[in-house]
């Protein structure tokens, strides 16, 4: 299984970015996609996730309304569309792939069983 993430880079407070995780090596029907961030010195954190059955999605408070997690079914990739960055969202943002997440335990890392490589994005105040 491969999780290749993407679209990172240095963008200016209020604007935007796509990023792409492009899924291979498995069935993903199954799963669901997560976008996980780790800025400097913390932990790493929840940030949205869909289910690639469906497509029922989760995330965290600090991201709604600014951030919208979509997929291309027949790509299989997964985008984290970012919109009106802030600086506290300068991060290395990681997809992973979690088999029968139901809602409540799509914020978990634990419950992922596979990760991507990580993408940083940057936002300059």
């Amino acid at each position: 299984v491969q999780l290749q993430a993407s679209g990172g880079g240095l963008v200016q407070a209020g604007g935007s970015l796509r990023l792409s995780c492009a899924a291979s090596g498995r069935y993903f029907g199954s799963y669901s996609m997560g976008w996980f961030r780790q800025a400097p010195g913390k932990e790493r954190e929840f940030v949205a996730a869909i289910r690639w059955s469906g497509g029922t999605t989760s995330y965290a408070d600090s991201v709604k309304g600014r951030f919208t997690i979509f997929k291309d079914t027949a790509k299989y990739t997964v985008y984290l569309q970012l919109n009106s960055l802030k600086p506290e969202d300068t991060a290395v943002y990681y997809c992973a792939a979690g088999l029968g997440l139901i809602m409540s335990t799509m914020t978990f890392q634990y419950k992922y069983n596979y990760w991507g490589q990580g993408t940083l994005v940057t936002v300059s105040s």
